[in-house]
């Protein structure tokens, strides 16, 4: 099976089961094979998000103690390329998760970004190639 880089929105969505897109993630996530992989930009953005809206962000250290994800990716090792792509995605804006998604997409050339990010419609993996998504606006 392919991999899955998990970005915020569906990690939101799986703990808050009032969120919008709860069912749809929980459906989708039937699908996947975990572990899912995402970066820590993703875990402290959905820690944020949480704790905003007053919900315990532990939750998702809980999924990912669970299995659900791990993380796979080097900042040190990634970061010139990183700063590339913020400058070249600059008047989107690109977020520092969305770079490091865009990252691990190029590093994992199999894999489907899991998104309720349209943006994500916009970047290019390796500078020409769409990245393959998991979302409720494909």
């Amino acid at each position: 099976m392919s991999p899955v880089l998990l970005d915020t929105g569906p990690l939101v969505a799986l703990v808050v089961g009032t969120d919008a897109r709860h069912g749809w993630a929980i459906d989708q996530l039937k699908s996947m094979a975990p572990p899912l992989i995402t970066c820590e930009a993703v875990i402290a953005e959905a820690c944020f998000l949480l704790k905003r809206e007053k919900l315990d962000p532990t939750e998702v250290i809980r999924l990912a103690r669970a299995g659900l994800f791990e993380v796979r990716f080097d900042f040190g090792r990634e970061a010139a390329v990183l700063q590339e792509l913020m400058t070249r995605y600059r008047d989107q804006p690109m977020s520092f998760a969305d770079a490091c998604l865009v990252r691990l997409a190029e590093l994992h050339p199999q894999s489907s970004v899991w998104t309720l990010d349209r943006d994500f419609k916009i970047y290019r993996r390796n500078r020409r190639s769409s990245i393959p998504l998991i979302s409720p606006f494909d």
